[in-house]
């Protein structure tokens, strides 16, 4: 990534003169299967530029997952920057909302008391679960049969892809506009990209540049993020995180654990909630071991060695049996903030 860096152009992305930019939103529209795509400089303003650029007259929804990050983690920026409300819904089988939740929700009327629906935005993979290329299709039909329009948060939908759940043509076909990550899994220093129509990224463009979006050098971020989708999405190296999470789980509930999600790809949720564990007492003795945690959410990436692994394990072992592990806590080699860096510890 580095060199890539090194070696790029630095031209004008506003006056879209840059190569190296160009060349990224060319690449990334081919292998999504759409017809452009515009670079950004983070999955919030991924959406929030798709999203506004969608909504274009009040009153105007956006139906969501509940759990979703457009609702939960981007400062009200639906209502604040596209002047829409949010309906959020629950999903019952706890894992992604369906169909009929939808259209149990959704406000297709002409009934001047209520909201109607414009845009569903769904989140593929949400808490590290996969929604089933299936359910996007279903959801989708139907949207298109009610003029509605369809988003995706696919921050981490290389990660679905990776799993096996379908290609990641097949999953943006059935969306108007997906915004990927390249900053995430992928391991690039920063970005995002939305990608739809030529019409919608044209418009997107203004809006982007509307909230401080437009970069002058641009080269610098787009480099690195096509390594990281050439390396690590396409060079199949997502599929490892994937064992590595399998593993932390089995260790998790071989040691009878229970977990808040599915395991599906790169997440673990430990369920310490249902074991009596204090989350303080929890991150005090994993940095004990020499692994830093914020919480029982555990998103593991590629680079994730061996060495965290067996540290998870005594940390594991000592919170459900109360048991000491083989090995002394406090002299790990490296402390948490070395293990971190160098891409062996857990966040």
């Amino acid at each position: 990534m580095l060199k890539a860096i090194q070696q790029c152009t630095l031209l004008d992305d506003v006056t879209m003169e840059d190569p190296t930019t160009l060349s990224l939103e060319r690449f990334i529209a081919d292998l999504s299967g759409k017809d452009d795509a515009l670079l950004v400089l983070s999955g919030t303003m991924g959406n929030q530029v798709a999203l506004r650029s969608h909504l274009t007259a009040p009153p105007q929804a956006v139906l969501c997952d509940r759990r979703g990050h457009i609702i939960n983690y981007e400062a009200g920026g639906v209502a604040s920057l596209s002047q829409a409300m949010m309906q959020p819904i629950d999903a019952r089988n706890e894992t992604y909302i369906t169909l009929e939740e939808v259209q149990k929700y959704a406000v297709i009327s002409d009934d001047v008391h209520a909201c109607p629906t414009r845009v569903i935005s769904l989140e593929n993979t949400l808490n590290g679960a996969v929604m089933p290329l299936s359910e996007v299709r279903r959801i989708s039909a139907w949207a298109r049969e009610h003029g509605i329009i369809m988003h995706l948060d696919g921050a981490r939908l290389w990660e679905a892809v990776a799993a096996g759940a379908g290609t990641l043509k097949e999953f943006c076909a059935e969306f108007d506009s997906i915004s990927l990550c390249f900053s995430k899994g992928l391991g690039a220093p920063i970005g995002s990209i939305i990608v739809g129509s030529k019409a919608f990224i044209k418009r997107s463009r203004w809006i982007r540049k509307s909230i401080g979006g437009g970069l002058r050098q641009a080269g610098v971020v787009a480099a690195p993020a096509r390594v990281a989708v050439e390396e690590t999405f396409l060079g199949g190296k997502l599929t490892q995180s994937h064992e590595n999470a399998k593993r932390i789980q089995k260790i998790w509930t071989d040691l009878g654990g229970k977990l808040q999600y599915p395991v599906d790809t790169n997440m673990v949720w430990l369920d310490l909630e249902a074991h009596g564990v204090d989350l303080n007492r929890f991150i005090e003795l994993a940095e004990q071991y020499g692994v830093r945690v914020r919480a029982g959410r555990f998103v593991v990436h590629y680079q994730i060695g061996e060495e965290a692994i067996e540290r998870l394990r005594k940390v594991f072992t000592e919170v459900l049996t109360g048991e000491t592990s083989t090995g002394k806590k406090g002299n790990a080699e490296h402390d948490p903030e070395d293990l971190k860096m160098k891409g062996k510890g857990v966040e």
